[in-house]
């Protein structure tokens, strides 16, 4: 009887609207990386992320009012949203901003995500969410992905352990981030909690980028740069921020997670694109293995459930 409750609980745990989330999510934050590159050479990363996280999170904030949502925090949410803001935009968006000046865009992409490998960890450890069959098998096929396409390059890597280790930290910072928001009870609707956590973010970003870097010219920018710098304000920053953290509501942290795992081919395949990085058969291997990895934890179970 306890194991039909189980099955019917997870059958719930993924409804329809977080697959059509994740399928934005994996274009738009695929995308976003070739962008970063670009921005990155001409902006100062504190200013930049600053300025990220004040246009995210007010735009959240307006959207989540103009909605007739509430954007109240009530006292007991506003240390919790702190914490989290530390982790899932601190954290995530300079350790990823300094990642990504020192490696190829792509490859920045791909360490970031094997962030469901450590988000899996963690909410095995903080939520309590078992590691089932599909779940292993899905991270095993995710994880063995990643390492095809990075390849060889992991001695190019070696040649540039720091940003390796920018990336490495922020996989890890979001990881830690995503669980603690699964982990705590909120009350505030998702645009509104995520919009205070990007303001929150932004306070600890301009009192660093005050004291570290020049006010920068925004004037004096590319059309190119002007160009991402727009495109991330309005997607990654607006659109991405609310339905990453709507999916963790919708589904099991690690699931979301895993999730996730198309956007660094999305990243890999745009900055091909678009600043000419390399692509070659590692690539087209990685997308096969990770569109497996989503199957066996997205669509798989669910066929199975359907049936029962």
């Amino acid at each position: 009887m306890s194991s039909q409750t189980s099955s019917r609980s997870a059958a719930r745990a993924l409804p329809p609207m977080g697959f059509v989330l994740l399928a934005g999510l994996s274009l738009f934050w695929g995308l976003n990386w070739p962008g970063m590159k670009i921005i990155m050479s001409e902006l100062p990363a504190w200013w930049f992320r600053a300025s990220c996280a004040l246009v995210g999170g007010g735009a959240l904030l307006a959207i989540s009012a103009a909605s007739g949502n509430s954007i109240r925090l009530e006292r007991r949410e506003i240390p919790l949203a702190l914490i989290c803001s530390l982790f899932n935009f601190v954290g995530w968006l300079m350790l990823s901003a300094y990642g990504v000046s020192l490696i190829g865009a792509g490859r920045a992409a791909i360490i970031a995500f094997t962030m469901p490998v450590w988000a899996a960890v963690f909410a095995s450890w903080i939520l309590g969410e078992r590691f089932t069959l599909p779940k292993i098998f899905g991270l095993t096929l995710g994880v063995i992905g990643l390492g095809v396409l990075i390849g060889p390059d992991l001695v190019a890597l070696g040649r540039a352990p720091l940003g390796a280790m920018f990336m490495l930290g922020a996989a890890l910072s979001w990881a830690f981030g995503t669980t603690l928001f699964k982990r705590f009870r909120w009350t505030a609707p998702i645009a509104s909690n995520v919009g205070w956590q990007l303001l929150l973010s932004a306070v600890p970003m301009l009192v660093v980028a005050a004291l570290l870097e020049p006010v920068p010219d925004i004037s004096g920018l590319s059309r190119d740069a002007a160009i991402a710098l727009f495109y991330i304000y309005g997607f990654p920053m607006v659109f991405c921020q609310w339905a990453y953290y709507k999916t963790v509501h919708l589904f099991p942290a690690s699931v979301a997670a895993i999730g996730t795992l198309m956007v660094p081919v999305v990243g890999v395949y745009s900055s091909h694109f678009i600043l000419a990085e390399p692509v070659g058969w590692r690539e087209l291997a990685a997308l096969v293995l990770i569109v497996s990895a989503l199957a066996s934890v997205l669509v798989i179970p669910n066929i199975g459930r359907s049936r029962h």
